[in-house]
This record gives structure tokens, sequence and C-alpha cells, in this order.
């Protein structure tokens, strides 16, 4: 069977099983539309989450911007995975506890104020939609390689698949879709590692493998790759080359970012319990931590393929000619994400690090004027198999994956997006006597609506939002989490300073990053990056928060005693305040 077939096989029975999941499980209520009913298990919780998190940038991105940069970019893995663990202790809980549907339904009771509420929804907006973009372009361009059609029908193709079960099912629909989509993505991430760690260290276990001495080399895998990178003018893979400062405050401001996105918050929101929130996010760093583990693996595996695959008797010697690629280049030299230039006209491929100045001396001698291939990063995990020469099959299950991996993920940020518009500007501003009925087909329109803005936005996505998901991340690090910290921890922050707070830490973020992606102006505070500035906006907004706080009126008793009630032990186990959507 060809690989065309293979992966219209896969991806049409994967489809089929989201549509029939969303059919099975669609939501009837406002409740299991916001929040499933409040009925999931922490492990199918966990599960769910794990997809909803693990998006494109995850399945698609994260190894291969380990795979290029090395030791320097395991700020991903550590950024992300530490999100989980400040929701796990300090905010997962006590928001459950609190017994809402959304992020500014909290900060808008909590801080007893319909401006908080609507700045909420603006700063949820923005980082979700932001977010978004990226899934809904992962979307077309995994179609595009695997179903050989055109990016923007792909596009609409996936589009289509979420319009169905995300607006009839909505967080009830998601949640059990995302398991299904759990299932396909670890599973499709896991068996390609599997087989190239077996084939080049003999050891099936990936994590493992990447610390095992490479088969031929009779080394440790990790010193042959830093031996065959450095050979060609790359950093050493192994080695620290950035700024420790700026990997520190991006680490902090991914951590801070994740724990911060509304889309993973709400998902603590739909199980039974306090206590099940704590365990969900137990769970959920355990699904999580199935695919980081690997991930390091698999970049670095890769890595060494492509340069093995171009130099295959070892780096010192001839590089293969153009003619003679291997069929994985040939194939993703269609979809544009990898080019050849021969600069040299010999013929062959060369590929090194032309910026190097220690290397260009032995550039020169070679006879090389530039390196010749350019490998887009995101490609790396869906040609690792094709790299590789693994079976049809795993091939076409890579593509399952990358496509639940980017689904699932937009289905979450999409369902945040509509909950808030719904429920907070819709039912707890503009209408407040909306029927159950009419809010939950409000919803859906809601939904509906969001779908297509995605689509569009996903068809010709911003240049500074493309180009990373800082934004995202930074903006939710900034805005939304010193708000619900200091809603959770703090009895003595009031309306006025968390709308302050949070408008400050927004602005300051937007603008700084759009003008470091767009080139307005340089990482002019302190020199820190885009992708760490997030940290600091998280520091101004607590400080102006407090500040203003400080100088005006403390909030009501009735206020103060939610918040001493948040943090009580006493009945623990069950919400304690108004809990929405129960009986």
């Amino acid at each position: 069977m060809d690989q065309y077939t293979l992966n219209l096989i896969f991806i049409g029975l994967t489809f089929a099983l989201y549509v029939g999941i969303a059919i099975w499980a669609r939501a009837s209520s406002t409740s299991e539309f916001y929040a499933a009913g409040r009925g999931v298990h922490p492990v199918v919780n966990g599960m769910a989450t794990g997809a909803d998190w693990m998006s494109a940038a995850s399945f698609i991105s994260m190894a291969g911007l380990i795979a290029f940069v090395g030791y320097d970019n395991s700020v991903f893995l550590m950024g992300w995975t530490g999100g989980y663990v400040l929701l796990a202790l300090l905010l997962a809980p006590y928001l459950r506890k609190f017994g809402k549907f959304t992020v500014p339904d909290f900060i808008g009771e909590r801080f007893y104020s319909q401006t908080a509420r609507i700045v909420a929804v603006i700063c949820l907006i923005v980082a979700s939609v932001t977010y978004v973009i990226g899934q809904m372009t992962g979307v077309g361009v995994a179609f595009a390689r695997f179903l050989e059609v055109d990016k923007d029908i792909g596009l609409f193709i996936g589009a289509s698949v979420v319009f169905v079960y995300a607006v009839f099912g909505g967080m009830k629909g998601i949640t059990y879709t995302q398991v299904a989509q759990y299932v396909v993505l670890i599973t499709a991430y896991t068996i390609p590692a599997i087989f190239i760690s077996i084939y080049l260290t003999g050891n099936p276990i990936p994590p493992l493998g990447l610390f095992s001495d490479h088969s031929e080399a009779g080394v440790p895998l990790l010193q042959k790759l830093d031996q065959v990178v450095t050979d060609l003018g790359f950093n050493s893979y192994t080695g620290h080359h950035t700024n420790t400062l700026n990997m520190v405050l991006f680490t902090l401001a991914l951590m801070i970012g994740t724990a911060g996105l509304p889309h993973v918050i709400i998902r603590f929101f739909t199980v039974p319990k306090v206590s099940d929130a704590r365990w969900s996010a137990g769970w959920a760093l355990v699904c999580i931590a199935l695919l980081y583990l690997s991930a390091p693996a698999v970049g670095a595996m890769a890595r060494l393929n492509i340069i093995d695959t171009i130099y295959p008797n070892g780096t010192e010697q001839t590089a293969i000619s153009y003619d003679e690629r291997p069929e994985w280049m040939q194939t993703w030299e269609v979809t544009g994400l990898l080019k050849f230039e021969d600069k040299n006209n010999d013929g062959r491929i060369q590929y090194y690090n032309d910026k190097s100045e220690a290397f260009a001396a032995e550039a020169q001698a070679r006879g090389w004027k530039g390196s010749e291939l350019d490998v887009n990063r995101d490609i790396l995990v869906l040609a690792n198999p094709e790299i590789a020469k693994l079976p049809r099959w795993v091939i076409a299950l890579v593509a399952a994956g990358a496509l639940a991996a980017a689904l699932s993920t937009a289905a979450g940020l999409l369902l945040a997006i509509s909950s808030a518009i719904s429920h907070d500007l819709l039912k707890k501003t503009i209408m407040p006597n909306i029927s159950d009925k009419g809010e939950l087909m409000s919803a859906r329109i809601a939904m509906a609506v969001a779908i297509v803005v995605a689509t569009y936005l996903g068809l010709n996505p911003p240049g500074f939002a493309a180009q990373t998901v800082a934004l995202a991340f930074g903006l939710a690090a900034a805005s939304l989490f010193p708000a619900i910290m200091m809603g959770i921890f703090s009895k003595r922050v009031n309306n006025k300073g968390a709308v302050a707070g949070m408008l400050t830490g927004l602005i300051f973020t937007l603008v700084y990053i759009i003008g470091v992606k767009t080139g307005t102006h340089g990482p002019w505070f302190f020199g820190v990056s885009a992708e760490g500035i997030g940290t600091f906006g998280m520091i101004i907004n607590f400080t102006v928060s407090l500040v203003v706080s400080r100088l005006t009126a403390p909030p009501p008793p009735e206020i103060q005693a939610i918040v001493d009630s948040l943090r009580d032990p006493t009945h623990v186990g069950q919400a304690v305040i108004l809990d929405e959507g129960t009986e």
C-alpha cells in the first residue's frame, strides 16, 4: 500500500473517532459545556490535560528546537513542565474550590468588579488567540505534507473537524476527545523514538538511549553528536552558549505562563472535588513526561541522522550529491520547508555553520562557499521516521499524531475563548437574565465564531505572532497569573490594584515583544530577550497591584472572608464557595 493511502486511512480513522466521541458526549447544559458537568475522573482529566497541553509546539517543534541548538533549548522542557508544578501547588485546587467556570469569572468575583472581569477577558482572548494561530498553522502544514493538499485546504479540513466536536460537545465532548487524542499522539511520538533508539544505541528506551553508546562508533551518543556538529563549525551540542540571565528569565516566563494559560486552568474545573484537582495535575505531569522525556532523545538522534545522511562516510569526507539525495529530502522540498542552493556549483550538498569564524578557513580549504541546505526545524519530528527509513505505517501514525496534538490544543483554546465571551461578557455582563438554554446556544455560537476567526488568522498569521509562542506565554505570565495568585493569597489586593496590574503587565509585555519581534526596537530592557520579558511583566504587575491596593481602600469584609475560606483546609475535598452549574 502506498504512503498516501496509509496516511489517509490513519488520519481518517482518527478523525472519525473524534467525531464519534463528540456525538456520544454532546453537552446538554452550560455546566457540561463549560466544565463537563464537573464529573471527570482525575486520571481521565490528566490524560485530557496532557493532550490539551501538548500542542503542535510540543509534538512538532520542541524536538526540532532542541535538535538544532542543543542544551540551551532545554528551557522548553524545564519551563513547560515546571508550570504544572506551580499549577498543582498554587492554583488548581484553590480555583476548583472557588467553584466557577472560567478564569475571568474568578477574577471578576474575587475582585468584585465588572471592569476586572472584562480586563481579564481581554487578556485571555489576546493570549489564547495568539496561541491558537500556531495550532491552526500546524494543522495546515501537517495536512500539506501527509495528504498532499494545499496547506490552506488542510487548514479548512482541520477547522471543520474541530467545529464538529467542539461546538456540539463543549468541554464534555472535548475532554473525552482529548483522551483519544492523547493516546494517538503519545503512541505516534514514542514508537518512532523506540525504533530509532534501538537502531542507534541498541537501547529500546529513548531517554536511556540518549546516554548510551552509539552502536557503530562505540562512544556515548552525545559525545559522537558533539564531535560531528563541532566538525562542521556548529556549537557543541551539550555545551551552554547563550546568556545565562536570559535563559533563566525565559524558563521562568514559560513556567509562569504555563500556570497562567486559561485553557490549561479550566481543565481543573472539570473534576468533582478539590483534591481531584491536585491529582489531575499530577497525572497530567505523568502523561506529559512520557513525551517530554523522549523529546531530547528524538532531537539528538534526528540531528545525528540528518548529518549522517549528508555525510555517510563521516564529516571529514565528501557530502552526497544532490542527485543522490534520499527520498525524504525530495518529499519535503515540495513543501518548501527544506531548501537546497548549490552555491559552489559542485552538485553536492554542503551543510555546515557558515557563520562560524573559527571554521571559515576550513570551509574555504574544502571549496565551500556557504551552507547549502536549509532545514526548517518544524519538520524534524514529522520527517524523522522517513530519515530513519522506518516502515510506512509509522510515518502515517506520526501524521495522525501531529494532527491530534494540534487539534486538541486548538479545541481547548477555542473553548476558553468562547466561554469567556458567552459566560463572562454575555451572561455576567450584558444579559444577566439569559436562560441556561440561551446561554448554551450563545456559547456554541461564540465557539463557531472563534473557529472562523482562528482559521482566518491561521491563513493570514500576523508576523510577530507567527514568529514565537513567547507572546502567549509572556502575556499570560504578565497579566493573568499575578491576578490569580494575589486573588488567592492576598486579602489586601483590591479591584483597583488588580485592574491596574493586569493592564500594566499586558501593555508592557505586548509592546515589548511586538517591538522586538518586528524590529521596531531592540531588547532595550536590560538586554532581556522577547522570550524572557514576561517575567519582568509579571514583576511589574505584582508591584503595581500591591502599590495601588495599598493606596486605596481594602476589599470588603465579605471578600476577605472568601479569600480566607479558599485556603482553609476544612472541607478541602469539596467546593465550599458558590459552585456554578450544580444543584
